[in-house]
Parts: structure tokens; sequence; C-alpha cells
């Protein structure tokens, strides 16, 4: 198997622009588990909740103040607790949804985005969904799993990981 982890994201919070909660996963990926949230944060007039263990990412624009002599520059990138995760390479259209790749910092694993995200005004919609597939060791292999993908290979992998899911979450919990 090439795919190894599996996370979806969705446009849950009312308030921020571009938070994304996760609301399925395979829990299996160290590098996400690993900043689950540790502590509640009361909604506020201008804030969203968060409980202890959501895992929460941001997917925004790359900063206009980012360094100008990289090799390629991110359409956009995910950020989790403030840190830089992934940048989001290549956007491509597949049927009704659009694809890209990226890589996670510090690692050799390749990210795999899966994507149906609707933008007014820089506002991610409710209802964008983001799923993360994970190949871990495959960074360097990055154009050859948006390859696979367009060519179906990866559908069955991806069914997998999808029906592995030990938790769902569809809807936020009311205060």
């Amino acid at each position: 198997m090439i795919l190894t982890d599996y996370y979806r994201f969705e446009r849950v919070a009312q308030k921020a622009k571009h938070r994304m909660d996760c609301t399925a996963s395979t829990e299996s990926y160290p590098e996400f588990e690993n900043r689950r949230t540790t502590k509640v944060q009361r909604e506020t007039e201008k804030r969203d909740a968060i409980k202890i263990g959501d895992l929460i990412i941001y997917w925004v624009a790359p900063d206009s103040h980012m360094r100008a002599d990289r090799k390629r520059k991110a359409d956009r990138s995910i950020t989790i607790k403030g840190d830089n995760l992934s940048s989001v390479y290549n956007w491509q259209r597949e049927g009704d949804s659009w694809f890209a790749y990226g890589d996670v910092k510090g690692t050799t694993d390749a990210l795999l985005f899966i994507y149906h995200v609707e933008e007014a005004n820089s506002v991610i919609q409710a209802g964008a969904v983001v799923e993360i597939f994970v190949a871990r060791g495959k960074s360097n292999e990055c154009n050859a799993l948006c390859n696979l993908y367009s060519d179906g290979e990866l559908d069955e992998e991806m069914e997998a990981l999808r029906k592995q899911v030990t938790k769902t979450v569809t809807e936020p919990e009311k205060p």
C-alpha cells in the first residue's frame, strides 16, 4: 500500500475564515495526532470553541512575505497551531473536485489533497471539505502520486482508508 493514513477536514467553524476541523480520521499519523488540542478554548464573540482532542488546520493562501528565492511557489498552505505543516502545490481539477500534493515539513512523507473548497473573498465557505491522504516516506514521489490518483490507481487504497476511520464527527457539539 502506498497510502498509509487518512484525515478529513470540513468547514464547520462559524467565525474563523480559514479554519477546518477534522471530522474523520484513521488517527494514525503522529505528525497530526501530536498536534491535537490539549486545552479548552471557550467560544467568544469572535472565536469558535475548541475542545480537548480537536484537530484543526487552517487552509490559507501563502503570505506575500514568503522568501522569494524558493524554487516553487505554493498555491496554499496548511498550518496547525501556528506552524506551517505543508505547502499545497499543483492544483488540478478532477471531476467535481480538485487535487494537489505537498509534503510534511521535517519528514519524508507526502500528502495528497482531495478537496471541495469554495472561497468567496478569501473566506472558505460552509461545507468545504479537504481530504488528506498520507504516503509515508514518499515525499520525493509527489508527482507520481498525483499521476496515480489521476489514473484511478489509488481509488481502492483511498476507499480502504476511508473505511478504517476510527472516529467520525459530523457536527460540532453544542455548548
